[in-house]
């Protein structure tokens, strides 16, 4: 058995259990629904295509507002499925979850769209879900062979390898509820108070999402339409 399948059958069997429900799969759910859009929120190219005609063709600040943007709804989000103090975590743990991997699809999809990449190129989509990682993840991980390489040399590599998608799900899901699983334990206290638990999960929220969304910025450079 080759690294990445072994990686990616490691990772799996964590994820019920730090959150019962999900499985590797809801962050290609989340991507998918991000990229053709879901309820209230647009496809996202089509909401990158928007900010980009307000900002009258400058595609920086067109990245810029969808940051910016998302960011906002991230911790928004962040707000509404942490305000039941310690008593719902278990609940809310699956809805943060999805709806910030989501949102962080959404928003690393439309930069992505906006650089000239192909959002139905499945190369460019395990890039975007190698994104959500952040910056300092994806070093590590690369560094100990458990992600094959970059997110630009994902998305731009000359043939897509299925291979890996599975591997990448697994690191990429397991990461991101390890990390809200994480906040919570480290927010129990506040949690003790719900509204300021509430806050300090919306914070954490955007917080994350911004940085992830600048690390796309640097790291998803133009492509030619």
């Amino acid at each position: 058995m080759g690294l990445k399948q072994t990686v990616s059958r490691q990772l799996a069997p964590k994820i019920p259990e730090l959150a019962p429900g999900l499985t590797t799969t809801f962050v290609r759910v989340a991507l998918d629904r991000a990229i053709r859009g879901v309820g209230p929120l647009a496809p996202a190219a089509a909401a990158a295509d928007k900010q980009l005609a307000e900002q009258k063709g400058d595609v920086d600040r067109a990245i810029h507002e969808v940051i910016e943007n998302n960011v906002r709804m991230a911790g928004a989000q962040g707000f509404v499925t942490n305000v039941g103090g310690l008593v719902t975590m278990a609940v809310t743990i699956p809805a943060n979850v999805a709806g910030l991997a989501l949102l962080q699809c959404r928003m690393v999809a439309g930069i992505a769209h906006l650089r000239g990449h192909d959002l139905s190129d499945p190369r460019v989509r395990n890039a975007i879900l190698a994104l959500l990682l952040g910056e300092e993840q994806v070093k590590t991980l690369v560094k100990k062979k458990k992600l094959p390489t970059t997110p630009m040399a994902l998305a731009t590599a000359p043939a897509h390898d299925p291979s890996i998608d599975g591997m990448i799900s697994a690191v990429v899901a397991t990461d991101i509820i390890a990390r809200i699983a994480g906040k919570r334990l480290a927010t129990t206290v506040a949690r003790r108070v719900p509204v300021v638990g509430g806050v300090v999960g919306a914070g954490a929220d955007g917080f994350l999402t911004w940085k992830i969304g600048r690390y796309a910025d640097r790291e998803l450079l133009p492509r030619k339409r």
